[in-house]
């Protein structure tokens, strides 16, 4: 992780090194917090833009309402926070940003009510999630033996900190199985995303994707879906079995960080011809337009931080 020079924390421009918390901070011990992943481009201009900046903070409050944190700043404030930290810290190239919702030191024991609600946000220059390579010639997915924690036993619809315990160790078993990604099922057996990011396949022509009924809503998957409902692609919500996947034509990998990924291969089955699809390519492009400030239909999207 490449350095910058502060982290926003609770108001305040904090120099890097120091944006520490107590060793008794509760979220540490309990897990309740809320996270979110924007992401800011360089766009055709030469100026700097966050995509989808109102989005992704509206999701963040709705995450920390679903876990009971009450937020003491504003999606205005927080946007205007992100704004100017990314002015501060120069990051005119683009940059990755996490605000981070927690419960700070002072309480301890499950019951959290009294206990202090800290905001923080970190940005810094982050590439392609999955490897550049990934995103031309795309990546290895493996069928995880965890499932996605299901919405009877836990908040799935919040981007909870909590949640990506989950995550880690699917993504940790795939990896380590020589993988690059990992792929959850729901509960009942059906697809539900990947360990940070949201599944695609192509079949016959038709783009199809999960329902939302077991995952977080995505908000680059709906651009995607957008993206491809502008090009008359028909696209499908659905169940998706893992046999499906192994016959798809194409499959992706959606997200703020994994953007617009290809699948070429899901549990050692070839997807496709093995590459980055036609279709795939096709909204890949498109996604990497709309964040660059190319697409005029999609510039009331763009938040410009100079």
């Amino acid at each position: 992780m490449e350095k910058a020079k502060y982290i926003w924390m609770d108001g305040e421009l904090t120099s890097w090194d120091d944006a520490k918390v107590h060793v008794l901070t509760h979220t540490l011990h309990y897990g309740n917090g809320a996270i979110e992943g924007t992401k800011a481009y360089k766009t055709v201009d030469g100026r700097c833009a966050i995509f989808k900046l109102n989005e992704h903070t509206q999701r963040l409050l709705n995450s920390a309402k679903m876990t009971l944190m009450d937020v003491p700043y504003t999606l205005e404030e927080l946007n205007a926070a992100q704004v100017k930290l990314l002015q501060e810290n120069e990051l005119f190239e683009g940059a990755y940003i996490r605000p981070l919702v927690y419960l700070g030191y002072g309480v301890m024991g499950l019951y959290h009510k009294d206990a202090p609600v800290n905001v923080s946000i970190s940005a810094w220059k982050w590439g392609a999630y999955l490897g550049e390579e990934g995103l031309r010639k795309g990546i290895r997915l493996k069928i995880s033996s965890m499932t996605r924690t299901p919405n009877t036993s836990g908040m799935g619809k919040a981007k909870a900190v909590a949640n990506y315990l989950n995550s880690q160790m699917a993504k940790f078993e795939a990896v380590e199985a020589g993988y690059d990604e990992a792929l959850l099922r729901d509960d009942q057996g059906y697809i539900a995303e990947a360990s940070g990011a949201c599944f695609f396949m192509v079949r016959d022509g038709k783009l199809i994707s999960p329902p939302s009924d077991n995952t977080l809503e995505s908000i680059t998957q709906q651009t995607v879906i957008d993206l491809a409902t502008d090009m008359g692609i028909e696209v499908v919500r659905r169940r998706v079995t893992r046999e499906e996947i192994y016959i798809a034509d194409e499959a992706f990998l959606t997200g703020t960080a994994a953007e617009v990924t290809p699948i070429r291969e899901v549990d050692a089955r070839v997807i496709g011809c093995g590459s980055r699809g036609p279709i795939t390519e096709k909204l890949q492009t498109a996604y990497f337009d709309v964040v660059a400030g190319k697409n005029p239909d999609y510039i009331q999207h763009l938040t410009y931080i100079n």
